[in-house]
């Protein structure tokens, strides 16, 4: 099979087309014949060398695919060859064929195309597991989302808004801050030309935001605490200004503020799988009337990877980057 592989670690040039072997499907896992693979920061990163993939997972990137079931293991009676899935893989997803657990795949909601459905896994499994899970949005509460037009941000908006919450959301120009509100964001802000604690805090008559989801931290980190609330909640799920910033916690104990963060690629099979019962439950019919769902920036052939992860470390692309192997 066609994959693309991580030449050395460095620039976007050392991803490369080359062939392996088709993969073996374990006992609790099905082998996939990959329509679209889904591009992701996660992708970027670990190319640079900076996030190796969970022992036991494919050194190939990729981590959202939608395809046509082929084989399945000893084990799986849920999912029969023909079916057609997306999936949530730890590695493996730049790929003609791909294995997945079957706990993390997931059925196609009835009125999107493989190519739309390979743009889901990532983000809202990331999404649904930061923000409602660990965060505990509720309706009525309000959400400052950073970095609007990413694939996380223009899930989380709609997701948040969904489900009945008010959503400030940041972007690097005034055309994505009118992307972030066509979403349904209620503020946009350009953090190029606005303060967006002073925006927030205003927007909230001084009360401040219930949850913060960030993926920029170093000095938004500060920032990100003010403008939270009493009983507020910040997560983090990266860091593309870095990890490390002084920070002042006096006001994270007066406001009894919680912070937290996580990763998601190292987690259980299991952890991910219930994610997975709480999308088709709770979210997957809202896909499917139309209320919510992903948007696309572009599609590339499986060939022009490097030129994908080019076009996501330029920040120009307001949606999801997906590339293509179907013929």
């Amino acid at each position: 099979m066609t994959v693309i592989e991580i030449k050395e670690y460095g620039d976007a040039d050392q991803l490369v087309p080359t062939h392996r072997p088709i993969p073996a499907p374990a006992e609790n896992e099905v082998l996939i014949k990959v329509s679209y693979a889904g591009v992701n920061r996660p992708d970027v990163i670990q190319r640079k060398g900076l996030y190796p993939p969970p022992p036991g997972e494919s050194d190939i990137p990729g981590l959202e695919i939608s395809g046509t079931i082929v084989k399945t293991g000893a084990q799986i009676n849920q999912y029969k060859p023909g079916d057609k899935v997306l999936a949530l893989v730890g590695g493996g997803g730049y790929a003609e064929y791909c294995t997945a657990p079957v706990g993390q795949c997931l059925p196609i909601p009835k009125n999107l195309s493989m190519e739309q459905a390979a743009a889901l896994p990532e983000t809202y499994f990331t999404v649904w597991s930061n923000v409602f899970d660990r965060c505990e949005l509720k309706p009525g509460e309000t959400i400052l989302i950073h970095g609007g037009t990413s694939g996380i941000g223009t899930t989380a908006i709609q997701l948040a808004k969904a489900f009945g919450a008010k959503v400030i959301t940041t972007a690097g120009s005034d055309e994505k801050c009118q992307a972030c509100l066509d979403l349904g964001a209620d503020l946009a802000l350009n953090y190029k030309t606005q303060d967006f604690v002073e925006e927030s805090k205003a927007f909230t008559q001084k009360k401040g935001v219930d949850v913060v989801l960030d993926m920029v931290g170093g000095d938004y980190i500060q920032r990100d605490i003010s403008c939270l609330g009493t009983d507020g909640r910040l997560c983090f799920i990266a860091f593309l200004s870095g990890s490390q910033a002084d920070i002042n916690f006096m006001p994270v104990m007066l406001k009894r503020l919680k912070i937290t963060g996580s990763t998601l690629r190292a987690r259980s099979r299991a952890f991910k799988a219930q994610i997975g019962n709480n999308l088709t439950e709770k979210v997957w019919p809202l896909i499917e009337s139309g209320k919510l769902g992903p948007l696309i920036y572009k599609v590339l052939p499986l060939e022009e990877a490097a030129e994908a992860h080019k076009l996501m470390e330029s920040s120009k692309h307001i949606g999801k980057i997906v590339l293509k192997l179907e013929k």
